[in-house]
């Protein structure tokens, strides 16, 4: 079993930064490939950004490519979603997932959930 945790969502306005991070515990953190997806209600969850294990290889969804940027501290057991040049079009709930193998964006792929955390992006 592996716990993940999220934090660091928040209210900003258009062309600001956040920076949500994802907290894992239980199994070995380095074991897994993690990815964050996002969902507005409504809307199906989407892709958003994964991360092999060691962090070598890294997938971007086509609408954030070159504005976020995922990374991993695996003495952390964290992995982060750097976002910058936001738009009102990025708002939703952001969860990040855990995969045994490099699932990139195929939701199903995924093994693990965390709750979300809300990133609002004003204009």
């Amino acid at each position: 079993q592996v716990q993940l945790v999220e934090s660091g969502g928040g209210l900003v306005q258009a062309g600001g930064s956040l920076a949500p991070s994802c907290a894992a515990s239980g199994r070995t953190f380095s074991s897994f490939a993690m990815g964050w997806f996002r969902q507005t209600p409504g809307k199906e969850r989407e892709f958003v950004a994964a991360t092999s294990r060691s962090g070598g290889n890294k997938y971007y969804a086509h609408s954030v490519k070159g504005r976020f940027t995922i990374s991993r501290d695996n003495a952390k057991n964290t992995v982060y979603l750097q976002m910058n040049s936001l738009k009102p079009e990025d708002t939703a709930v952001y969860y990040c997932a855990a995969s045994f193998l490099f699932s990139a964006s195929l939701e199903s792929g995924y093994n693990y959930w965390g709750q979300g955390t809300q990133v609002t992006v004003s204009s």
